[in-house]
């Protein structure tokens, strides 16, 4: 045994300056030894890092993104050119999700190396701690964690849309950023009864059936903002009048119901200005796929999902809009787990068994992810917590991994 503690920190000792000797190199304080530790340490995860990078980018591109392009190349004559844009458009996207799980490969290989070769015994032996081994593994994790937000965030919404509009574009098909089937928009307010208090109801609905290039199609405007009256507006076309700061609708009826009195009055228009807010454009101008919005669109658009009153929508973005901010710490999640499991003193894992593993594992917390989401979107939980919770429960699991480890 002390020939095996001797051997490994030989190869240590060669990360120290030259001019220090053995024995006053122990003695100095903690802090010195830290960084040496940690750049060995490091040094020996950034290999698997960057290999688990490439294998799970390129298992999980190949599965989402490949074989889709080759049968559109091959059956819809997409332009090979336009493939491979798209398919470097598709890239960002599938490496946010490969940066968990790399990392956990990462840790996982680094520290059953490590461990399998006793150097972590021989770290042991000298009075280094288990919870110090797995420092730098926590560092690399946070860093991921932080390149995970950036990315998701900033590069991968528009890296999205760009793909989305070139595929569309390569295979002929007419694309507008300003675009929209069966557009409805609700609107609530204020309105004064008959006996003097004011009450919050539904004041607006505003169905249109396309919107293509700030022009609304076959709009019907319903109001039912003054007590005692409704009001109809049909028109072909609608668009938003900046000028006046109203809308403008063309060629319809406006048709108008007196409750009390029971009477109906119709007239036909060729130009009509309508007082109502360009809300209904926004909602036409929101995307269906959380996807290819940032955190700040995510924000705007479920503010206007709730002003519109379409409540389970906003619900769903609010739990979209906080997995935006706990999908990176699964980074940190894995990192743990990882480096807990691969610090358990003669761990040996191979690569093949370390991604076996790594596949395992990030299938059950995803699933655990799965699962908590659908609760958050039927409001069986709060957003936060369908979106925090498996985040909080994989890092107690890592920390009881790595309390098991430092026994």
């Amino acid at each position: 045994m002390n020939a095996l503690v001797t051997r490994s920190w030989s190869a240590l000792r060669q990360w120290l300056p030259r001019r220090a000797s053995w024995p006053r190199r122990l003695a100095l304080p903690h802090w010195s030894q830290a960084p040496l530790l940690d750049r060995w340490l490091l040094s020996e995860l950034i290999g698997p890092l960057l290999f688990g990078i490439a294998a799970f980018t390129a298992v999980s591109l190949s599965v989402g993104v490949v074989f889709e392009l080759v049968r559109r190349v091959a059956e819809a004559g997409l332009p090979l050119l336009a493939a491979v844009q798209v398919l470097m458009l598709r890239l960002p996207g599938f490496l946010v999700l490969a940066f968990p799980m790399a990392t956990l490969m990462a840790t996982l290989l680094a520290y059953s190396r490590l461990s399998g070769s006793s150097e972590l015994t021989a770290l042991r032996s000298v009075g280094v701690s288990t919870r110090r081994m797995v420092l730098p593994a926590l560092a690399l994790a946070l860093a991921m964690s932080l390149l995970t937000f950036v990315f998701n965030d900033v590069i991968v919404p528009r890296s999205n849309l760009a793909a989305t509009d070139t595929l569309e574009r390569a295979l002929g098909k007419a694309i507008s950023n300003e675009k929209g089937n069966n557009i409805l928009y609700s609107r609530f307010g204020r309105v004064k009864q008959q006996a003097g208090e004011s009450v919050k109801v539904l004041t607006h609905i505003f169905y249109a059936r396309q919107f293509r290039q700030g022009v609304m199609k076959d709009v019907t405007l319903l109001d039912f903002s003054r007590d005692g009256q409704r009001q109809m507006l049909l028109a072909q076309e609608g668009r938003w009048n900046e000028k006046e700061a109203m809308w403008e609708f063309n060629n319809g009826r406006i048709v108008n119901i007196d409750e009390k009195l029971g009477t109906t009055t119709s007239a036909r228009f060729d130009r009509y200005l309508y007082p109502l807010s360009r809300d209904p454009i926004e909602v036409a101008k929101l995307p269906t796929d959380p996807s290819v919005m940032t955190v700040g669109q995510a924000r705007r658009a479920e503010r206007l999902l709730n002003e519109a009153g379409n409540r389970k929508e906003a619900r769903r973005l609010r739990v979209r809009i906080q997995e935006k901010f706990a999908f990176p710490a699964i980074c940190l999640v894995f990192g743990l787990i990882g480096s807990s499991i691969g610090v358990r003193p003669h761990s040996r894992t191979s690569r093949s068994q370390g991604f076996g593993i790594s596949v395992l594992l990030i299938f059950g917390y995803y699933l655990m992810s799965f699962i908590f989401s659908s609760l958050g979107i039927t409001a069986a939980l709060s957003p936060f917590w369908a979106a925090w919770l498996p985040v909080f429960i994989g890092l107690a699991g890592g920390g009881w991994l790595l309390r098991r480890a430092s026994r």
